[in-house]
């Protein structure tokens, strides 16, 4: 019998979506979290899954979806049941930078994923010219298009793992929303 199925496991299953463009370091992201490694990863086809026990008895199940344009038509198969959105989006490529944010406002407005708490995620803050968090926040205007939510931006670095603990579970009823979390960088 699994973990997860084991009437006496008190192990609560979450399911977290991670979305974002090609290229903004989903994959590398997701086996950092679930290895602690940097892996040779190739743009996703289809999607990644990976179980990932986070020590406060949660396992959490993250779907990593490709970002490519032809597989953002298919990321609404994946909202229903989601417990958490992590929106990653590569903080140096200011010339996607708007692309991004109307697919994450698009995404926003689908029935499943309505009041789901959102991670933002800002990678790639270790290359020059990376825009920090307030800025991402300020260009994905998230007071206004998270309002009815907990939501919150997070700095991070895949390579690395900076910034990565803090967003571990993004269904955490105590985690502070909004831009409480939200460091000023100078």
């Amino acid at each position: 019998m699994g973990l997860l199925s084991s009437k006496h496991s008190k192990v609560k299953p979450a399911k977290i979506l991670m979305l974002g463009l090609d290229s903004a370091g989903k994959s590398t992201l997701l086996y950092k979290l679930k290895f602690n490694d940097v892996f040779l990863t190739l743009p996703t086809i289809g999607f990644n899954v990976e179980m990932i026990e986070t020590g406060q008895n949660i396992a959490i199940t993250i779907w990593d979806v490709g970002g490519q344009q032809k597989m953002r038509t298919f990321w609404c198969n994946y909202f229903e049941n989601a417990d958490g959105l992590v929106y990653v989006v590569d903080s140096t490529d200011k010339q996607r930078l708007e692309d991004s944010k109307k697919e994450f406002e698009l995404l926003l407005k689908n029935e499943f994923v309505k009041n789901v708490p959102i991670v933002l995620l800002a990678n790639k803050q270790d290359l020059p010219g990376a825009l920090n968090a307030e800025e991402i926040t300020r260009k994905f205007n998230m007071q206004k298009h998270c309002s009815d939510r907990n939501w919150y931006v997070q700095p991070c670095c895949a390579i690395s793992g900076e910034g990565l603990l803090q967003c571990k579970h993004p269904t955490n009823k105590n985690r502070q929303s909004q831009n409480a979390r939200i460091p000023k960088q100078a």
